[in-house]
This record gives C-alpha cells, structure tokens and sequence, in this order.
C-alpha cells in the first residue's frame, strides 16, 4: 500500500542544523496532508511542521521561527530544514502523511518507522 520514506536525521551540535525529507510511494493515491511530528521519552507525539491539502502550513510554537518546510507536489515528498537546533529537540521524527486511495476511496494516516535526531550540547 501507501509507505513513506524517510531520510536524514542524526546527531548534531546545538545551535547548527539538518535536513530531514520524506518521500510517499505506493498505490495511486490523492495526497492531503503531509509533514513530521515528534516524539521524545516520555512525552506525546506533537506536531512539528505540516503542509495541508490547501498550501497553508502548521508550525509547532516550538518550529515556528527556526524550521522550514517545503514539499514537491509532483514527486510527494516534504523536507523540513532544521535550524538553530536545541537539546530539547531531541526526540524521533516521524513522517506523517494523510492519504486517500483514489482506487477505493479509503482514507488513511501513513507514519514512517521514525529518524533519531539527538542535539547535543
């Protein structure tokens, strides 16, 4: 079915940045939402960056200010550029993406397996 791909993550100084992307493959589907949230010990998964079906874009408090996130709509990949990280930003990304198969009409949440992003001091 509907996967996503995930590629960058790692560790890197506080203050310095990286790039995480993310790419959706599969079955022919109708893309309405994509984006990365995160999740670190012991807390929620939140919300960092999301494109939605109609341009507008979701920023964490947190994201807003520091991270970017851009999309191509013809290859259905999202990247967010990470900068200025701190500490607390350790956590795991996890792509996001809400799709809609246009075969049956079923809709679905697609998570990728997650990326460690660990920001040292």
């Amino acid at each position: 079915q509907v996967q996503v791909v995930e590629s960058g993550g790692g560790l890197v100084q506080s203050g310095g940045s990286l790039r995480l992307s993310c790419a959706a493959s599969g079955i022919i589907f109708r893309l309405y939402a994509m984006g990365w949230y995160r999740q670190a010990p012991g807390n929620q998964r939140e919300l960092v960056a999301v494109i939605n079906r109609d341009g507008s874009i979701n920023y964490s408090d947190s994201a807003k200010g520091r991270h970017n996130i851009s999309g191509d709509n013809a290859q259905n990949t999202v990247t967010l550029q990470m900068n200025n990280v701190r500490p607390e930003d350790t956590a795991v990304y996890y792509c996001y993406a809400q799709v809609r198969s246009v075969v049956t009409g079923s809709r679905f949440t697609v998570w990728g397996q997650g990326t460690q992003v660990t920001v040292s001091s």
